[in-house]
């Protein structure tokens, strides 16, 4: 599979496969009555993208379709990532009729979420080009395709945060208390986890400047005004050196997101980007193209 985000990965093919079996075991259960009706024979289909977009999901869709006819071809016109316009043909689909509607919706819906999920990113990481800022997401996903999702958004041209609660410590208002101070709780955990990366949440100078001491992986300043987001990061880079970027989280949203990237932070997170979910407006119809679209 080629791609037109370079240096994304693929996915974990079972993790694709996964997901793919449960989808299908919701949708289809002891069998596609409908489906049943017609006759099994060899038929064509072709995708169709109807709004603007960054395309992601190739391999769920794919997948899904293969779990039901393994001779199915897909012949594919785009790159996954690639931007399209409305009204363009994404792929033909050569198999047989009965699987072909079977894995429709399913497939659908895999592409259409992974699609907006890039596609959203996208505008996100086009709002701060120029800038230092990365664009981030958040865990806050759909659960069971948390790591889809953020495939997704890498396809968008954003990364990744954790991917979980267990590969990296993230110290917040609570742990931090719980500790007894910031450093405190980054002692513990770099004895317990030096494996891992640090990140911990401030939510005043005073704080900033504990956890610039701490040897952290990336401090979070979390719901800072413009004015103290500035004065956050004058501290980490005159004072500082740097060292250690600074991450804004809270509050964000694409109208207020090129104002904070220009203030010289390295990461913004962002749960819209995962969370609020614009599904791409796709169909699949069984025939041939369209002359006024092939």
């Amino acid at each position: 599979m080629s791609f037109a985000a370079p240096g994304v990965q693929p996915p974990d093919p079972a993790v694709v496969a996964e997901n793919v079996r449960a989808a299908l075991a919701e949708d289809i259960g002891s069998g596609d009555a409908t489906a049943s009706l017609l006759s099994d024979s060899a038929d064509n289909a072709y995708l169709l993208c109807k709004e603007d977009a960054v395309i992601a999901g190739r391999p769920w869709f794919d997948a899904c379709h293969r779990a039901l006819d393994p001779d199915v071809r897909i012949d594919w016109r785009i790159e996954e990532g690639a931007r399209v316009k409305a009204g363009t043909v994404l792929a033909i689909l050569h198999g047989h009729s009965r699987a072909l509607v079977s894995a429709e919706r399913t497939a659908l819906n895999f592409l259409q979420t992974l699609s907006g999920t890039a596609t959203t990113t996208a505008r996100h990481v086009e709002a701060v080009a120029g800038t230092r800022a990365q664009i981030l997401d958040t865990r806050k996903t759909l659960p069971g395709l948390r790591i889809a999702q953020k495939y997704a958004v890498r396809m968008g041209g954003g990364h990744n945060h954790r991917i979980g609660l267990y590969d990296t410590v993230m110290l917040k208002e609570n742990h931090i208390r719980a500790a007894g101070s910031i450093a405190a709780a980054a002692k513990l955990a770099h004895a317990r986890f030096p494996q891992l990366p640090l990140v911990i949440e401030v939510e005043t100078i005073a704080q900033l400047r504990e956890a610039l001491a701490t040897d952290c992986t990336r401090i979070l300043i979390d719901d800072f005004d413009a004015a103290t987001r500035r004065e956050a990061v004058r501290i980490a880079h005159d004072e500082f050196g740097g060292k250690i970027p600074l991450e804004v989280s809270g509050s964000v949203d694409l109208a207020s997101l090129r104002a904070i990237a220009e203030d010289g932070v390295d990461c913004i997170s962002i749960g819209a980007l995962t969370k609020h979910v614009h599904a791409i407006d796709l169909s699949m119809k069984l025939g041939p193209v369209p002359a006024q679209l092939a």
